[in-house]
């Protein structure tokens, strides 16, 4: 037996091999060591996998814990943010039922017409404004049936109908839009000549869809209507509504391009004159304004008011991450305001700060 230093390792030699003893031992011993050598090796390499494996395994659990109580965290702000902006509207019904009880004339000097500042609530703050509804034009005045007239011009409200392309032309758009609308609104399948829309002409969009043959719900219906760009929407919305039912503009909210167009013999200056004399008080009296000196001689083909009784309630709130921003209608015909709908707006928040 002939030993290998530092392995405690005997290795046999035959006798008869005497002068290749010291070499053979070399290379055993030597073949010892390598294997040795390689297993411990292949131990640490496994060791290692184990524990990146186990590390990798702890990062993503620790990860995914804290994405979970993130979204968590924010789901509640949200829900909160929410809960802050739909209690912002008995803000505006306290408001607007105090408003019709002191008052017997609606204008833009009222309380109602100030803006609810950023107020500090738990973790954020709220805020809101109302909006009177009845200082635009309601798109839906142009039908006065819903059902299938007899004769499909019995369904048009001439009157309020000229009115709209007075009110397209003062913004610079073509009159040929209001035909479109109109096709859209009547309960009828027959095409307006030359400007209107229907099925027809629906139906080889891609993708195709009918006309609606309703009032509108909403202002945004009118991206579906034919010639109703996002530009000639945009230049529209600050002065029309789609009300559920007619209305009549009340000219102490109304914007100029409102009261612009009241008259095609009405001009810029005569409106910036009614303006000024409204002030934000308004006019008490509708006939004060029917006698104002800018109207002298002229005619209106429409009626006016001073009253309103359709406003829209924008509220908006944030908490921590979430935040809420959402656009009420409210209805104050019979002394109670009443919620109509109720949705989720895109507006930007006012920073209290």
């Amino acid at each position: 037996m002939n030993y290998c230093p530092g392995k405690d390792v005997f290795s046999p030699v035959s006798p008869r091999s005497n002068r290749d003893l010291t070499g053979r031992s070399r290379l055993f011993c030597g073949a010892r060591r390598a294997s040795h050598g390689r297993q411990r090796g292949v131990a640490l390499i496994t060791a290692l996998l184990v524990v990146s494996l186990a590390t990798v395994a702890a990062v993503a659990m620790v990860t995914r814990l804290q994405v979970d109580m993130r979204r968590t965290g924010n789901l509640l702000n949200g829900e909160q943010a929410y809960a802050y902006a739909v209690a912002a509207e008995s803000w505006a019904y306290v408001i607007l039922r105090r408003d019709l009880k002191e008052s017997e004339y609606d204008s833009l000097g009222e309380d109602w017409a100030t803006a609810l500042p950023p107020i500090a609530v738990e973790g954020g703050f709220v805020n809101g404004h109302i909006e009177d509804l009845q200082g635009r034009f309601n798109v839906n005045n142009l039908v006065v049936d819903e059902g299938e007239p007899s004769d499909p011009e019995a369904a048009v409200n001439a009157e309020q109908l000229a009115y709209f392309k007075r009110m397209l032309e003062v913004l610079d758009l073509e009159p040929a839009l209001a035909p479109a609308l109109v096709d859209w609104l009547d309960a009828d399948i027959n095409t307006t000549f030359p400007d209107g829309a229907e099925d027809d002409t629906y139906l080889l969009a891609d993708p195709p869809y009918r006309a609606a043959n309703r009032p509108l719900t909403n202002i945004s219906e009118l991206r579906l209507i034919k010639g109703y760009t996002p530009e000639v929407i945009a230049l529209l919305e600050p002065h029309i509504t789609a009300l559920p039912e007619e209305t009549v503009i009340n000219v102490n909210t109304a914007t100029p391009v409102v009261l612009r167009a009241m008259h095609k013999e009405l001009d810029d200056s005569a409106v910036e004159q009614l303006i000024a004399d409204r002030g934000e008080d308004g006019f008490s009296d509708i006939d004060a304004f029917l006698e104002h000196d800018a109207l002298a001689g002229l005619e209106l083909e429409i009626e006016f008011d001073i009253t309103s009784d359709w406003f829209n309630v924008l509220t908006a709130s944030s908490v921590g991450r979430g935040q809420a921003q959402l656009e009420s209608l409210l209805w104050r015909g019979e002394g109670q305001p009443q919620v109509i709908s109720r949705v989720r707006a895109r507006r930007l928040l006012q920073d209290p700060g």
